[in-house]
């Protein structure tokens, strides 16, 4: 099979997870809570972990350690910069109070996805096991988002139709980043140079401002062992993955 099917596969699944908000509605906000909190946990440890031992590496394979790292800290820096123009804050509560607009966060997310679609190619060109890596860590960040978002846009005013179909629009731009991403990978290996290493920045900016300090509003000590629990799950998964797909 072609690369581009891979990347309209994963692509297209990335899409699906748009949806999972609807399954928000037959959940008390308790447990709503309590699952989101435990996708944030293995999500930080996996784009961590995803980030040093997947992204990183195997760029630095392609090109120089400066360029690498200098990319890492450029991904990191643009990530930090578009949260704070786009208020483009994941959103990891039933109500937020962040995000006052809805179609700010359409906006953001449509953004976001595309940048996604960008990512999931430049790993695809690699090889299909760093795709397939590559994809998980995207995947494994977007579903509490979305479960977030789809709560947000209720809270906003959306009918909860309305709210899923355009969440599933916003979505679906990481197909369009994925093909364009696939135009420009297939004639250049630079394509994936660049990119990859600026997608580790930015993911390591999402663990380390975004989904670590949600984790440290829990006081409960018992809460924040599991969690840390939660986290080592994200991040030995990802380190077994270097060696069963390499």
């Amino acid at each position: 099979m072609s690369t581009l099917f891979y990347i309209l596969a994963a692509t297209i699944l990335n899409g699906l997870i748009a949806l999972i908000g609807v399954f928000t509605l037959t959940l008390n906000r308790k447990t709503l809570n309590k699952i989101i909190y435990g996708l944030v946990a293995f999500s930080a440890g996996a784009l961590f972990s995803g980030a040093f031992l997947h992204m990183i590496p195997e760029t630095l394979e392609l090109a120089s350690t400066n360029l690498v790292f200098g990319l890492v800290i450029l991904g990191f820096s643009i990530f930090y910069l578009m949260e704070r123009l786009l208020h483009w804050h994941h959103c990891h509560e039933e109500k937020c109070e962040v995000h006052s607009f809805t179609y700010l966060i359409l906006f953001g997310d449509g953004i976001h996805n595309f940048i996604d679609g960008l990512i999931i190619a430049a790993g695809f060109a690699i090889s299909v096991p760093f795709g397939i890596i590559t994809t998980l860590l995207i995947i494994g960040h977007e579903i509490p988002q979305e479960l977030g978002d789809f709560g947000v846009l209720i809270y906003g005013g959306f009918k909860v139709k309305k709210a899923l179909l355009f969440n599933y629009l916003s979505q679906l731009t990481c197909v369009i980043g994925g093909v364009i991403g696939y135009i420009f990978s297939s004639s250049s290996q630079v394509f994936s140079t660049f990119l990859l290493p600026f997608a580790a920045g930015g993911f390591i900016y999402i663990a380390a401002s975004d989904l670590i300090p949600s984790l440290h509003t829990e006081k409960n000590i018992k809460k924040a062992i599991i969690s840390f629990s939660i986290f080592s799950i994200g991040v030995i998964l990802m380190s077994a993955l270097k060696f069963i797909l390499h």
